[in-house]
């Protein structure tokens, strides 16, 4: 058994993300030890460092509830995480058009200010539109 410190360390998810964890049940409530501190088991740190996976991919906490319950059944789950992440990868690729779009944006209203301009046109746009 291992201390919230150490399950942090070894998982790469933080202290506080660990009891937010908890507390919207994607990860199970620690065993508390005879001093009232949470500890965590290897299973446990496993399962943080799967979420932690989860999120660094940007899977909303939804869909790592959902991924975690898949990889904890006993049926094949392989077709139901694929539409999990296939959705996923939809949802990312809409996000990356529309920064696409802001950055072509930020382009044209940086253009107008490339002549130094004492009045500045980008700024005028931005209250006008």
């Amino acid at each position: 058994m291992h201390t919230i410190g150490i399950a942090a360390r070894r998982s790469g998810v933080g202290i506080e993300a660990i009891r937010y964890y908890e507390r919207e049940g994607i990860v199970p409530t620690a065993a508390r030890a005879e001093n009232g501190r949470r500890v965590y088991d290897d299973d446990a740190i496993a399962r943080l460092r799967f979420v932690r996976r989860c999120r660094d991919l940007g899977f909303s906490i939804k869909q790592v509830k959902a991924l975690l319950s898949l990889s904890i059944s006993s049926t094949n789950n392989c077709d139901d995480a694929n539409s999990i992440g296939k959705a996923h990868l939809d949802d990312v690729r809409e996000k990356i058009a529309d920064l696409k779009m802001l950055e072509n944006a930020l382009i044209e209203l940086l253009a107008n200010c490339a002549d130094g301009k004492a009045l500045c046109p980008m700024l005028g746009q931005l209250f006008n539109e």
